[in-house]
């Protein structure tokens, strides 16, 4: 008897796990064009704004003798992953939870040049109930105290609300904020040197950081085994999708302290390798090899059934962290990440012309209109 072939599952996309970032974007900026004007308040203290900051990862304000970086972020969903996997587990993933937390401040605050200095945490719950699990509270803490010694910075205070009827009882919503300073002010990387015959050095990443879970937890509801579904290097979907966001400022102080300059630098996170595309300027971004793809984001993309345009369009595909130096201190680039524990390539080069990023080993292109951040 012929059996009737089975269409496939249509592909997941981010859409249908809930965000949009064709929604998003334009909310982010209209208030950047408010927040612009707000920036006169500044020279009533003798301070002024770094005006090409504006639309960067973090913001800068010249105070005199050193620029001064600021930046708050949210760490998304990555808790509910955690929260279900105690479920099915029993442990507690709020340690690695609190560095993924830090991560998402810290890595966005280094991509202007800063070396950070204190880190503030606000962990808002559903309730008060959730601080009363000793064993959880005890992960969040320890957590966050150690991803601040990795990147020596102080931990300042932080806010503990309890939020019913706004956040989902037995629920938190974790975030953090940061300062930092760029001393000496050549430290600066916002993207004015940045120029035809840069080298672009990738970071790897760990798996999927904080990025993308929206999309990951809607495809693990797919899975017959949900969370628990086996992984071919020998971890759960679970497990793997918790792997702790890695902490890129020990390579940016190497950096520093080794003589290499960043002329331009993007933390790869939400719209993936777009990000690659983040500065204004109209130049063109040629990578001619590509990281090794982490097994639970080859995994995502299989079921998903994303091609590779929608997949680095949205995960960061092994890729973490982008540094754009000079062509000669590439190589040094290289070095100072992996004596840092963080494997890196030379992935490609800045060019003149129209502005666009080219992926020549998977044959994707993104033009000038996949980033609209300003």
């Amino acid at each position: 008897m012929n059996s009737t072939p089975q269409n496939p599952p249509a592909p997941l996309t981010y859409e249908q796990a809930g965000v949009n970032y064709d929604l998003i974007d334009p909310l982010k900026v209209a208030a950047q064009r408010a927040a612009a004007a707000t920036a006169v308040h500044l020279a009533a203290h003798g301070f002024s704004e770094v005006k090409a900051s504006r639309g960067e990862s973090a913001y800068v304000v010249d105070v005199g003798p050193f620029y001064l970086a600021s930046i708050v972020e949210c760490l998304g969903s990555k808790t509910l992953v955690a929260d279900d996997m105690h479920k099915l587990t029993g442990k507690s993933y709020y340690d690695t939870i609190a560095q993924d937390t830090i991560a998402m401040a810290i890595n966005d605050l280094i991509t202007v040049g800063a070396t950070p200095l204190v880190v503030q945490a606000y962990w808002a719950a559903g309730g008060s109930d959730w601080f009363g699990d000793a064993q959880r509270s005890q992960a969040l803490v320890a957590g966050w105290k150690r991803a601040c010694d990795v990147c020596g910075v102080a931990w300042g205070g932080g806010e503990t609300p309890a939020l019913a009827g706004i956040v989902e009882g037995g629920r938190i919503d974790l975030a953090a904020s940061c300062t930092g300073l760029i001393n000496p002010k050549e430290r600066l990387s916002v993207g004015d040197k940045l120029a035809p015959g840069d080298a672009i050095v990738l970071l790897a990443s760990s798996g999927i950081h904080a990025n993308g879970l929206s999309l990951a937890r809607k495809l693990a509801e797919r899975l017959p085994q949900g969370y628990l579904t086996p992984m071919s290097d020998g971890t759960t979907y679970g497990e793997a999708l918790l792997a702790p966001t890695t902490l890129y400022s020990p390579v940016t102080e190497g950096l520093f302290k080794a003589g290499v300059m960043p002329h331009y630098c993007a933390n790869i996170t939400g719209h993936g390798w777009r990000k690659l595309l983040r500065h204004p300027s109209s130049l063109g971004y040629r990578i001619h090899t590509v990281p090794k793809v982490p097994p639970v984001l080859q995994f995502i993309q299989a079921q998903a059934h994303h091609d590779d345009r929608e997949a680095y369009s949205t995960l960061n595909m092994g890729a973490g962290f982008a540094i754009f130096v000079d062509a000669k201190d590439a190589q040094r680039t290289v070095d100072v990440a992996k004596a840092q524990g963080i494997d890196a390539i030379i992935a490609g080069v800045v060019e003149a012309g129209a502005k666009q990023l080219v992926i020549e080993p998977l044959g994707v292109t993104f033009g000038d209109d996949a980033l609209n951040l300003r």
